[in-house]
């Protein structure tokens, strides 16, 4: 099979433990490129957190796309276009903010190049700020100051209690939204049905491709849904073990090239 698209996750797939692209690996997805395949950064982190590996694999000149939120947006690096956006219901967000004081955990979301919050000082919060190189601004009320579209909300904690908490929080929303955790202290709130296969299936239609020409490669419990639906899955060998079962090839590691090794196999 002849892959036209490939989807690629950032953190632990595209990016080592350092949080860069390899030599290794940035030659095997330009070259890629040049042979024709489209190419898409797959991640959950907003859009400003992916535009430095954009403009590292050259999206813009290739014609490629960001798939940001877990699937939430969808733009074109070459036109600007937002090909697919998802919201999260304004009139949720009083009950999500009610959940996060009631339970004890920071609640934030993005605004352009800020994450805001009520509660600036917290570890969690600055772990994403700093993987996104966005700022953090302090709002006095988070429900009054969002009266514009969001994609997400996250609520932030120590792992062991967010875990509680996402079981309660999933039964009390996960009829009109999404609830589930993308990092042991991250718990995300999302639209309805958003995913990353949903998002590429949009892509795909626009491109006049099939589901057999994609190829997904990613680590996380978030990139199940591309790893299943793409026409090659692949894992990384850091992979979770459900991710693996679910792959149609398992490569190397995210340290050691995993990224490289399966387009140097199958593209």
């Amino acid at each position: 099979m002849a892959y036209k698209v490939l989807a690629l996750d950032i953190d632990g797939t595209l990016t080592n433990s350092e949080k860069r692209i390899t030599d290794r690996t940035k030659r095997a997805v330009l070259g890629a490129a040049k042979k024709g395949v489209k190419l898409v950064i797959a991640s959950g982190r907003p859009v400003q957190g992916i535009r430095a590996f954009a403009q590292e694999l050259e999206l813009k000149e290739n014609d490629g796309y960001i798939l940001s939120f877990n699937g939430g947006r969808l733009i074109s690096c070459r036109t600007g276009e937002i090909i697919h956006d998802m919201k999260l219901p304004l009139e949720y967000l009083p009950e999500i903010y009610a959940l996060s004081k009631e339970y004890g955990v920071n609640l934030m979301s993005y605004e352009g190049d800020d994450l805001i919050t009520e509660t600036p000082d917290d570890e969690f919060l600055a772990v994403e700020a700093r993987i996104n190189g966005l700022g953090i601004k302090k709002v006095d009320n988070f429900v009054k100051h969002i009266n514009f579209p969001i994609n997400k909300c996250l609520m932030l904690g120590e792992g062991s209690y967010l875990a509680e908490v996402e079981k309660k929080v999933h039964a009390a929303l996960c009829d009109r939204m999404d609830v589930y955790r993308s990092e042991p202290y991250f718990l995300e709130i999302l639209p309805k049905g958003v995913d990353k296969a949903k998002a590429l299936e949009k892509l795909l239609a626009v491109l006049g491709c099939k589901r057999e020409e994609l190829m997904a490669c990613g680590d996380g419990f978030n990139d199940l849904t591309m790893i299943k639906y793409a026409g090659l899955g692949v894992a990384m060998a850091n992979a979770r073990d459900e991710v693996k079962e679910c792959a149609g090839f398992v490569t190397c590691s995210n340290d050691e090239d995993g990224v490289a090794v399966a387009v140097e196999r199958f593209i």
